[in-house]
């Protein structure tokens, strides 16, 4: 983990003047064992099996004519500038009209732990309650992101309560990580389109060269005129 970490802050060290870039990474395999089935806190739901498929977490309308793929580590902070600060606005000005249809990728770098535990927490939520509870899920992740790494399991564990899905569960699944085989197919897929870097942003299946609002906009406006 030292070595990606040493990445990580010389990456946000050449950041300057605001500007939006990406988390770097790093150690592909860091992430819990999977063998402790309690979990941290006192929720004892057993082993949880694991899980190979599931579909893409998607907004919108299948028949719209443009996709916007987005590849997000949750412990990444300009995934967290874009998921709270871009995402909304593609939603309101493109998805809500049904021009666009918004696609969700885990990419773990990982930046931390949490990179994989909170995809995992996500991915049982999306499983078990579906896209609209994925959504609303991982925007409040995002809002406490600065607390995973000492408050994690009770954060996606009370984030949990308000859905449909049991909330001991969700916690369990970012200890046990059950969802993980889930989690690297998308990581697998972001390689092999040459994503490097979080967040990375397809615009129907074309490189947005920064992940910020204008540039997202722009890569939308093109594909209509």
């Amino acid at each position: 983990m030292q070595s990606t970490r040493r990445k990580y802050i010389a990456m946000i060290g050449a950041v300057g003047g605001g500007a939006m870039t990406g988390c770097l990474g790093g150690n592909t395999n860091a992430g819990g064992t999977g063998n402790d089935v309690t979990g941290p806190l006192d929720c004892d739901v057993g082993a949880i099996d694991r899980v190979s498929s599931l579909p893409t977490p998607t907004r919108g309308s299948d028949d719209a004519p443009v996709t916007v793929a987005v590849f997000e580590d949750f412990a990444c902070p300009h995934c967290q500038t874009f998921s709270l600060e871009v995402a909304p606005k593609i939603v309101s000005n493109y998805v809500e009209q049904g021009d666009v249809q918004y696609q969700y990728f885990d990419f773990p770098i990982p930046v931390s732990e949490w990179s994989w535990r909170a995809a995992s927490a996500s991915r049982a939520v999306h499983d078990k309650a579906g896209d609209k509870a994925f959504f609303d899920f991982i925007t409040s992740v995002y809002e406490q992101q600065s607390e995973l790494n000492t408050n994690g399991y009770q954060i996606v564990h009370d984030i949990a309560s308000p859905t449909e899905v049991d909330d001991c569960f969700v916690a369990a699944s970012a200890k046990q990580e059950p969802y993980r085989p889930v989690i690297e197919d998308t990581r697998q897929q972001g390689v092999d389109r040459g994503v490097d870097s979080t967040p990375t942003i397809f615009v129907n299946g074309i490189p947005v060269s920064r992940p910020d609002w204008s540039s997202v906009k722009s890569a939308i406006e093109a594909e209509f005129y």
